[in-house]
């Protein structure tokens, strides 16, 4: 059922998320990896110079957003006690971002409902998030969008109907995204799980493998 899921994905039309830099062109990789030596030359959890090393390294290519991190072992979150337990190190995201200004507007990947929005306060956590519900074909899926600005959620309510590329939401600055660079979390999952406004988004090694296999590469779809 997952590969007939994946294939699926793959036979969308691709999907814009931010409604700024559309074209394919604009949008560069970016290795965030604990393999990449040029983040031990600088603080990464330093938001002003994290935020001119992504551009700095994307601008030679005339890119405006930089996108990545799908199954990316990270040191990114060593700072938050979230990821830090020590019986369960979570480090490996499972999510895809795209790194861009905040402010910068969002739309949804496909029809669907508001299944969830919640605050996800605290250090390296969501900040602001929304959950989107949808059912196509004989899928039934979700999709969340973390670190949004707080006005995304604000009035958010729970069943409202949502239109494919319509504006959910904006992303937030560091005081409401959970401390980080402004950038968007964006994450595809099969089974919630009973959760509401929230998911997994980093996973330890142990646990892998479920999550490869709940939430596919949402660059099946973004095909960036």
């Amino acid at each position: 059922m997952n590969s007939k899921f994946n294939d699926f994905l793959i036979q969308c039309p691709r999907i814009n998320l931010l409604r700024t830099a559309a074209a394919l062109e604009k949008y560069i990789p970016i290795d965030l990896s604990i393999e990449n030596e040029d983040l031990k030359k600088f603080d990464i959890h330093n938001i002003p110079a994290f935020e001119r090393y992504w551009k700095e390294k994307i601008a030679p290519q005339g890119g405006t957003i930089a996108f990545g991190g799908y199954q990316e072992i990270r040191n990114l979150y060593q700072r938050s006690e979230l990821f830090e337990k020590i019986e369960e190190k979570r480090n490996i995201h499972i999510g895809l971002d795209l790194w861009a200004d905040s402010k910068t507007p969002v739309f949804a990947c496909f029809d669907g409902v508001i299944y969830g929005s919640q605050y996800n306060a605290g250090l390296g956590d969501y900040g602001a998030t929304l959950v989107l519900k949808h059912q196509i074909f004989d899928f039934e899926f979700f999709t969340l969008y973390g670190h949004l600005s707080l006005i995304s959620i604000k009035k958010m309510t729970i069943g409202t109907k949502i239109h494919q590329s319509e504006t959910i939401g904006y992303l937030g600055n560091p005081n409401e995204n959970g401390g980080y660079a402004p950038h968007l979390h964006f994450q595809i999952i099969r089974d919630i799980q009973g959760n509401f406004g929230d998911y997994p988004g980093v996973c330890s090694s142990n646990k892998v493998s479920f999550y490869a296999k709940n939430c596919p590469n949402p660059n099946l779809l973004l095909k960036l």
